[in-house]
């Protein structure tokens, strides 16, 4: 991102490709946009709801960290869309960080000014789902990097793990 980060910031950007085997991409989209069950099954959730502000819908979302860090949250604008790409049928998911003044830091959590994400889900072709996804936050304070490692060599994968197993416990739950 030289435009929006011309310094060497050393933060990352992540690019995910993956698959989500039994999982159609309308019911992956589905699970990801539905805040009230992803509290129930994804572990780092620690507050999650939408808000409407002067006729926005907002998302406050807060994220538990490990002890001694502290938690992170952040305000952001979402929306998923469904496209047509020559026959191919792929969900759009976007997402923001948004500065939101009805909405203010919390005393002993850390504000994520800089968040962007953009996911994409089509079919494999067979019973599941491609998944494409680029993530970048800024998560402010000092991230060690035995946490930095964590996240990119189990802590992505791991996501994929329990988002497959939410898909398969969507619609008993819905």
């Amino acid at each position: 991102l030289p435009l929006l980060f011309p310094q060497q910031s050393g933060l990352y950007e992540y690019k995910i490709f993956g698959g989500l085997a039994d999982c159609p991409p309308k019911l992956c989209a589905d699970v990801y946009m539905d805040l009230d069950f992803r509290k129930q099954w994804d572990q780092y959730v620690k507050e999650l709801c939408e808000k409407t502000y002067d006729g926005e819908k907002v998302i406050y979302w807060e994220v538990k960290y490990p002890f001694p860090l502290s938690n992170r949250d952040y305000v952001y604008i979402r929306e998923c869309r469904e496209m047509d790409v020559d026959g191919r049928k792929i969900w759009v998911v976007l997402a923001q960080s948004v500065s939101v003044p009805q909405c203010p830091e919390k005393p002993g959590i850390i504000r994520v000014k800089s968040y962007k994400q953009s996911l994409a889900i089509e079919s494999d072709g067979k019973t599941g789902s491609k998944v494409y996804m680029y993530y970048f936050d800024n998560p402010g304070g000092m991230i060690p990097s035995w946490l930095v490692n964590w996240a990119t060599k189990s802590g992505v994968p791991t996501f994929l793990k329990d988002m497959q197993k939410a898909c398969h416990n969507y619609s008993k739950s819905t």
